[in-house]
């Protein structure tokens, strides 16, 4: 029975990551906004893997703000709750809470059973460059990155890449700083974060999501970080929004 058990699991695992290889949509963060996207793509027909570092995919909407497990959305962004089948009560006339567990939980079970593969535990570490595009992911596992380790990755073919690696954009940042090329934003680089504004970056989270380089996408907090906009903290309806944004636009691409 040992030996059926692990050769199940590396046969499955195998065989998921084999007919990963080459993909529609290669997708780095399982925050809110990739969730959203990867689930909205793969519901139109379209191949989709996503790549989360951590144990487990959801970004900060675990943990609510300061670990009190409930956030906000703002009217705009009901219709996607529903979708999702994620439960809210009213706060205000246009504010409403949930419970950020059970939120998290719908947006990765819906994304999952839409057909989108995740990949935990995995780390990018580059990306593919062909002909001024992006075209790809360079993968590792997520310790080997971590520890440093001299080993040497995988590479993911795709036809769009979206950075959804929050705070950080690393995507972003990686893509600028070994290609000498300039970002589709204001100074032509990856602005950086600026401090808090609820409602500014709420708007700006969606406006910032779009193509910022052929093949690469922008979405949720990267999108901010990306374009020199604001943060916005455990308000999450601009995220939702961006994530379903991002993926009309790549679906009307491909």
């Amino acid at each position: 029975m040992e030996q059926i058990v692990s050769a199940g699991i590396i046969d499955s695992y195998f065989r998921k990551l084999k007919e990963s290889l080459s993909v529609d949509v290669a997708i780095v963060g399982g925050g809110p906004s990739g969730l959203v996207a990867a689930y909205y793509l793969a519901k139109n027909g379209i191949k989709v893997s996503l790549y989360e570092r951590k144990l487990a995919p959801g970004g900060g909407m675990w943990g609510g703000a300061m670990m009190f497990n409930e956030i906000v959305v703002q009217q705009e962004a009901i219709h996607i709750l529903n979708e999702f089948g994620i439960d809210y009560k009213p706060y205000t006339d246009v504010y409403y809470t949930i419970d950020s567990v059970h939120a998290t939980s719908a947006l990765i079970y819906h994304a999952t059973k839409a057909g989108v593969k995740i990949f935990n535990c995995i780390s990018i570490e580059d990306v593919v460059f062909h002909n001024n595009k992006v075209c790809g992911l360079v993968i590792n596992w997520a310790p080997v990155h971590r520890e440093h380790l001299h080993v040497d990755p995988l590479v993911i073919m795709a036809k769009a890449v979206i950075d959804g690696t929050g705070h950080d954009c690393e995507v972003a940042r990686t893509v600028e700083r070994k290609n000498n090329i300039r970002l589709n934003t204001e100074t032509g680089a990856v602005m950086g974060e600026r401090s808090m504004s609820v409602e500014e970056a709420e708007r700006t989270t969606i406006e910032n999501t779009k193509e910022i380089f052929p093949g690469l996408f922008v979405t949720g907090m990267a999108s901010n970080g990306v374009s020199g906009s604001y943060r916005m903290g455990p308000i999450f309806g601009g995220m939702l929004l961006s994530g379903e944004k991002v993926a009309r636009l790549i679906a009307a691409q491909l």
